[in-house]
């Protein structure tokens, strides 16, 4: 695992599993030749600290466990003799926390309102609000943080869809969405990244979305085609509230910037203090199982071979 400063809660859990010896490492530097024999590597959450060349020096690797919920980024390198596992469930809450408060400030039109106050004006009836009482929110992604956004959106009237990539009892298949998406107001996106996934949000998608629609991206950047969405928020006909884009980061030129009805936060959905312990209790968690010959429960099961 690495050694920075927020994963000193991960040594004080991992250290208390049987049989586990934690040795910390520099993601962004060689592994000294006495670590090299490390048997399961944890790499760092932030994905700009990848550190993929480390697979190759870990030559007695039998486990990648992520600190992510998702394991698009590292599916294709790690060997498929490997077991992959992710941290699903430890980034529901504030993710889901994060759609509700993003689909509420748009629909409470707050971005205008800080404008209002920034210019000192009382704007009484200059905004037209929504509300969320009523509204028809479809939620592409129906794993831990997409089945918690459908719990969040019910205490506030909201009636939820969900879509799995593969139908279930009370869960639709992406078969589904061409005919669910004229009739909801919200669009939320948290699937992972797949090759099922990776650009669906495309032209025709968002031409299928009322007018007026809301987009919420709190999966992965890819899955939505940007020059599309920003044509439709140039031309006033759609809404978004994104956590994720693509490129990311979004350069500072970028015309998403600019578009109307947009908001914005830079890849932060589960960002609030307690994520990392959670995420390192997941961690732990699969470790254990992994230790006690078992498959864990967040181990992915189809992956591509490495890159």
């Amino acid at each position: 695992m690495s050694h920075e400063e927020d994963d000193r809660v991960g040594v004080e859990l991992l250290s208390k599993l049987d049989g586990v010896q934690v040795v910390t490492y520099d993601p962004n530097l060689p592994l000294p030749p006495e670590k090299c024999d490390a048997e399961i590597l944890i790499p760092p959450y932030r994905s700009s600290h990848r550190p993929i060349p480390l697979l190759q020096q870990l030559g007695r690797l039998r486990m990648v466990q992520l600190l992510s919920a998702g394991a698009d980024e590292w599916s294709g390198d790690v060997p498929a003799e490997v077991v992959l596992s992710t941290a699903r469930g430890a980034h529901a809450g504030p993710v889901s926390e994060w759609v509700l408060s993003a689909i509420l400030c748009v629909y409470r039109q707050w971005p205008a309102l800080v404008d209002f106050k920034r210019e000192g004006v009382w704007a009484h009836r200059r905004v037209a609000a929504d509300t969320l009482d009523g509204s028809r929110v479809l939620i592409l992604g129906a794993g831990s943080i997409g089945t918690a956004v459908a719990e969040r959106c019910r205490p506030f009237g909201a009636r939820p869809t969900l879509v799995a990539s593969t139908a279930r009892d009370g869960v639709h298949g992406p078969e589904d969405v061409p005919g669910l998406l004229p009739h909801h107001d919200v669009v939320v996106i948290t699937a992972p990244l797949t090759d099922q996934t990776r650009g669906l949000v495309d032209k025709d998608f968002l031409a299928a979305m009322p007018d007026g629609a809301l987009i919420v991206n709190a999966g992965r950047g890819k899955i939505v085609d940007t020059d599309a969405l920003v044509a439709e928020l140039q031309a006033g006909r759609l809404r978004a509230a994104l956590d994720v884009t693509d490129p990311e980061p979004l350069p500072e030129e970028h015309p998403l910037w600019g578009c109307p009805g947009v908001i914005i936060s830079p890849h932060m959905a589960r960002t609030v203090p307690g994520t990392n312990a959670l995420c390192y209790a997941v961690a732990a968690d699969q470790i254990k199982k992994f230790l006690a010959d078992e498959i864990p429960s967040n181990a992915v099961a189809a992956r591509t071979s490495p890159r």
